[in-house]
Formats: C-alpha cells, structure tokens, sequence
C-alpha cells in the first residue's frame, strides 16, 4: 500500500477546495495536485465577462496568490496529464512517471462537446473553456468584425454580450426552440432574448448549421437550416460540455454520464472520490451532475470530510449565477420537474418562481438579489412559499418568510 498521500487529479475550483478542506480540517501529510494547465487554480466563470473584456488580469483570476500553496505545503504540478489511474495499485502515472497514494480524489471537470461538422481546423473557430482560450480569443474581439455564437447558453450569451458592447456585429444561433431552453423557463428566455436584442444582437432560435464555408483556412461563412447564409470572421462554440470521466472509465469505475458517486462523493473503488463537474451523485432521488462553483467548492468540502472521517451526506440547495451586460441572474434550485411558473416582479427587479404541484423547487431572479436571496432562505430552510401566495398582490418574499409560524 502507498505511504500516506492524498492525490487530486485536477487543479480547479474544486481542487483548491479539497486541499484547503484538508488542511483546515486538521490533515498534515502530503497533499499533491496535478493540473494540466500552465497556472495555479483560478476561477474560470470571469472568462466570459471580466477577463474577456479584459477588466480582469491574469493574476486577478487566481484563487490564491502562487506562493499560497506553498505555505499550506500543497504540491501544485502543473502542465501535468494524469493518463492512467490503478485503484489496485493506489497509483497514477502524469507526465510519463508513476506515483503512489493512498487516497485519490477525482476533480477533472468537463470538456467542450466535439466541434460541429465543418467548424473544426478553421481558423477563427473558438471554444471558451479555459484560460488559453479566453486569451487566443481576447485577440478576435474587434470593432467592426462579425461574430457567430454557436449555442444559446449562459457562456454564448456572456460572450455575445462582451463582443457587442465592444463594437462586433454579433449573431446568435441556437439549434434549440429557444435559448437557455435546457436551464431556464419560457419567461426568462424571453427577458434575456430582450436584453441581448435591445443591444443590437440578433437571436436566431430553432435553426441549426447545415454548412461551413472557409476563405484561406479561416472560417468565412456559414449556412443555415432554411437556406440563410451569414457572413462570419469569428465563431465561439457553445454546445455544452461533457463530464471527463475516461480515466475513471478506463480504471473501471462506475460511470453514467459522469463519474457515478454516493452522497459522501465516494466512488466505486476504495479510497476514491470524484467532485464538481465530473460528478454524478444521488440529489432528490435522482442522478443529478451539476456545473457550478458553488457545487465544486460545496461537494469536494463534502469529500475532504468524509476523507478526515467526518463523512456527511451532500444535499445541496444548488444556486448559479449569469452577469450580462448590467443584469444579474441569479438562480436557486434546481427547476427539473416543474409544471408552473409564476412571475413576481418588485421595486428591485422581476423573479419566474417554479413550481411542481404547490411546492416551489427553484426561483430565475433578474436585478433582484432580495428575492433571490429569500428564495434561497426559503429552499434552504425548507419553507417553500406556495404558487397562490406568489400570485397575490403584495406579495413581499422577505415579509413572507418573516411571519410568524402557524
């Protein structure tokens, strides 16, 4: 068996919560990650937003400061890829070296869905996932040229909203009825739709790409379904993702779209843990894989405990968040499953509540941190308010959960 040593394969959000759950919960040996990146863990929402349209440096992103790690006595190896994991032998091999643990976490988040037919070695074809990325993509954004967003998710849309306000002529293209169909309600689509088109973005939904055309090996038009032809000089593919779980898979872990986990992020082999966006875990009796940093920070905590014996079951009240051009979108709960939505608006901003049946499972809040943040307390709290008493005139979330009990 391996001497003492907690493995992370993976440098992220939830790496850097693991480890620091570690350390603050009392263990003192040896605690490596491995990244394949060139940087320390940084946060990866702002590549969209702040870092895109360059308010954010490089240094900024940063979670901790480099020497950080240092201190906590975390190995952090970087431009490492793990390419194979031996739960039998409590081995890994990165970079072509074998090392030995004895508990092994599995933080590898996820990976862009393959490129589209046609888009793929073009020129001016980009994907934002990563920091190499937004920085290959940072040099695309230009007035005057024309952008195609490819997929009507929060990262498009992000995108879509830095490239416009910087003076490119942008298009969105979404396959799908509508954008956000997969996330957000019908209201809420249409109140983003709104925001995006007031600002001069054009939304095409339901219409797919039937063909790419190049000039030189760069990306210079494309086709739509229904015969439309747009003029491109760059293209960001937003499609969605996909949970990285081929090493798992290859180690023969049990895997169902992501690395299948227990409430306490335990794997199918002793001694390893998966977390964050490569994890699929038991959430409401359903297999449920989230994509969020308040998931990767709150389930590898959830990890790190159960590894210092202090195992609970993770049960999260999950919340996202989406900042486009000067509207917050903030979400809580999970909306799958719901059968109503009542809208709420209030002096702050406007809210789409969610309902299966009577109970309220989640709350879409726009420029209104109030209610989302009551929404929140209610779902936390389990005092979800009822579809009748959204509905009333009046009606005050804060004063609502500031009654008295009955």
């Amino acid at each position: 068996m391996a001497t003492e040593h907690v493995a992370i394969v993976g440098a992220g959000q939830a790496a850097a919560s693991l480890a620091l759950r570690l350390r603050h919960g009392g263990y003192s040996g040896p605690i490596t990650m491995f990244g394949e990146e060139p940087y320390p863990p940084y946060q990866r929402p702002p590549l969209s937003k702040a870092y895109l349209k360059r308010d954010w440096s490089v240094d900024r992103l940063y979670l901790r400061p480099e020497e950080f790690w240092r201190t906590q006595d975390v190995r952090v190896v970087r431009e490492a890829v793990v390419s194979a994991i031996d739960p039998a032998s409590r081995t890994l091999v990165a970079g072509g070296r074998t090392h030995g643990w004895s508990r092994l976490a599995l933080v590898t988040g996820t990976r862009p869905r393959p490129l589209p037919v046609g888009f793929a070695g073009l020129r001016g074809v980009h994907e934002l996932r990563d920091l190499a990325d937004a920085d290959r993509l940072q040099g695309e954004i230009r007035p005057g040229r024309r952008l195609l967003v490819l997929g009507g998710g929060y990262v498009g849309l992000e995108t879509a909203a830095v490239a416009v306000k910087a003076g490119l002529e942008v298009v969105v293209v979404e396959r799908a009825a509508r954008i956000l169909e997969r996330v957000a309600c019908a209201e809420t689509s249409a109140v983003i739709r709104g925001l995006h088109e007031s600002h001069g973005v054009r939304i095409v939904e339901g219409r797919g790409v039937a063909g790419v055309r190049a000039r030189d090996g760069a990306i210079a038009a494309v086709e739509l379904e229904g015969g439309a032809r747009l003029e491109v000089d760059v293209a960001v593919v937003g499609i969605g993702v996909q949970a990285r779980d081929e090493l798992a898979r290859a180690a023969g872990l049990a895997c169902d779209a992501g690395i299948v986990v227990d409430g306490f992020g335990r794997t199918s082999a002793p001694d390893v843990w998966a977390a964050g966006d490569c994890a699929t875990f038991p959430l409401d009796g359903q297999p449920t894989r989230l994509e969020s940093v308040q998931n990767a920070v709150d389930q590898a905590e959830c990890v790190a405990d159960d590894m210092l014996g202090r195992g609970r079951i993770y049960a999260p009240v999950p919340w996202f968040w989406s900042d486009q051009y000067d509207v917050k979108l903030q979400i809580v709960g999970l909306n799958r499953g719901y059968d109503a939505v009542v809208p709420h608006r209030s002096a702050q901003g406007q809210s789409h509540w969610y309902f299966r049946g009577d109970r309220m499972i989640a709350v879409d809040a726009i420029n209104d941190a109030r209610t989302y943040m009551a929404a929140k307390k209610m779902l936390e709290g389990g005092k979800g308010v009822g579809r009748a008493d959204v509905a009333a005139d009046g009606f005050d979330p804060v004063a609502w959960l500031r009654r008295p009990a009955s």
